[in-house]
């Protein structure tokens, strides 16, 4: 283990003017397309190489602490880097801006498609969108793949997570437990199998110094006042909720059941949403099996995370099971609860366990069971898009016998879904557009089909 870093801050003059920094994070918020790998380059561009406010190093060390946690990773990404740039304010406002415009559009994205869904146009638009999603869920395992399994015990990791999902249904928090025990137990006995070389940081020094320790100590009455506070935020709305709707309310099973969520949520939003969509469809009957995609499709096109996705799930099961409410207010208010009890535990657990953090840089066996998590995060990304595309490229699906798997009717294919998916397959991987760009112009071809009178339903 390295030893511990000094606990010299780095100079209070030298840390940027806290208006400056809300500027930054707001312009930030504004590019954040592209789910967690886009967000983390843009951070790592604005905050690492051109402002050089944090080192390379200390990104790196921050970025593996938040994959390790439940919830969007960039989002908690830009919570803790806020936290050392400008302790719990810095990181409220950083984390908090991150999600604000995402909100904000997926909540209009939403009504809009409750209102006119069901036109030939909206319908078309969504019969482009949702085979794009296919391709950029493929890209997504490849990318996380190319980074996380750099050997042969971690690509048995990813191959076993995705057969325990896709063929068993294993539970995903059990999923995600077995793979951080046997990322320790690889890292206990063959160190080099999840070994990670840090790469070089050749910019002038950084605000925040690599090897200083922040000035917030983890004392225990801090983490008792956060844990306090926290879990009020958390719970409160969830509770006054149940009160005023009832305990069975659609409203407050989604505040529970997203609450729950919050928590075994690793490895971002296309890890998690194979669990939701399950729970979502299956369980509550809250949205079909193609509304996922289209949900997912909406939240790639808006800035923030896309685990905003559940926003969109939330706005439609209310609005389809108001209870006494007004179906509208109904699903404002399942919308906005919803992505609050997704985001406030993150905040909770980063502003938690950074002064912690901070002092376990170079711990082995948190790195050993991060590696271990993030390697069957592959198989988990693998086994979504399996259940994308099914549900996408084909119209009916069979059980494989005793096997949890669902296959393909082939009686059912779509072929318009299956071109367009081909499209943005060619887009992603061969002439290397951007995910917005691809969606763009799969929309386009989605509207051009139903306006020619092709099948897209």
């Amino acid at each position: 283990m390295t030893p511990e870093p000094t606990a010299t801050p780095a100079p209070a003059t030298a840390v940027p003017p806290f208006r400056t920094a809300v500027r930054a994070w707001f312009l930030v918020s504004l590019q954040t397309f592209g789910g967690p790998a886009g967000q983390i380059a843009v951070m790592q561009r604005e905050l690492v190489d051109e402002r050089r406010w944090i080192g390379q190093r200390r990104f790196l060390h921050a970025m593996n602490y938040c994959m390790l946690l439940p919830g969007p990773e960039a989002q908690q990404l830009a919570t803790y880097v806020g936290w050392l740039l400008h302790g719990t304010r810095g990181g409220l406002v950083a984390g908090g801006l991150f999600v604000l415009p995402g909100v904000l559009a997926l909540l209009a994205l939403s009504a809009v498609y409750v209102a006119f869904g069901s036109t030939v146009a909206v319908t078309a638009l969504f019969a482009g969108l949702a085979p794009a999603v296919v391709a950029i869920v493929a890209q997504a395992v490849q990318r996380v793949a190319r980074r996380a399994l750099t050997g042969r015990a971690l690509v048995a990791i990813a191959v076993a997570a995705f057969l325990a999902l896709a063929l068993f249904a294993v539970p995903f928090p059990v999923v995600v437990l077995v793979a951080g025990l046997a990322g320790w137990l690889l890292g206990r006995r063959r160190p080099a199998a999840v070994a990670h070389a840090a790469p070089a940081d050749d910019g002038p020094p950084p605000v925040i110094a690599d090897d200083a320790l922040h000035a917030e100590r983890p004392t225990a009455r801090r983490t008792l006042t956060v844990l306090a506070v926290g879990l009020l935020a958390w719970g409160v709305p969830v509770a006054a909720v149940a009160l005023l709707t009832g305990t069975g309310s659609t409203l407050t099973q989604q505040g529970l059941f997203f609450s729950g969520a919050a928590v075994v949520t690793f490895g971002g939003a296309y890890a998690v949403l194979a669990y939701v969509a399950q729970a979502a469809v299956t369980t509550y009957g809250w949205l079909a099996p193609g509304e996922m995609v289209r949900g997912l499709a909406l939240a790639e096109t808006t800035p923030g995370p896309l685990i905003m996705v559940v926003q969109f799930v939330a706005f439609l099961g209310a609005f389809r099971a108001p209870g006494g409410l007004d179906p509208w207010t109904a699903a404002v208010v399942a919308s906005l609860l919803v992505t609050w009890v997704t985001f406030v535990p993150s905040f909770l657990f980063v502003l938690l366990g950074a002064p912690y953090i901070e002092r376990l840089r170079g711990n082995r066996s948190l790195s050993s069971a991060l590696t271990g998590i993030t390697a069957a995060v592959v198989g988990v990304i693998a086994s979504l898009g399996l259940y994308f595309a099914v549900h996408t490229l084909f119209s009916d699906t069979v059980t494989a016998g005793p096997l949890a798997l669902e296959l393909p009717d082939p009686t059912g294919v779509r072929p318009v879904a299956v071109a367009i998916a081909a499209v943005a397959a060619v887009l992603l991987f061969r002439l290397r557009w951007s995910v917005l760009r691809t969606l763009g112009l799969c929309a386009a071809l989605g509207l051009a089909a139903g306006l020619a009178g092709l099948p897209v339903g």
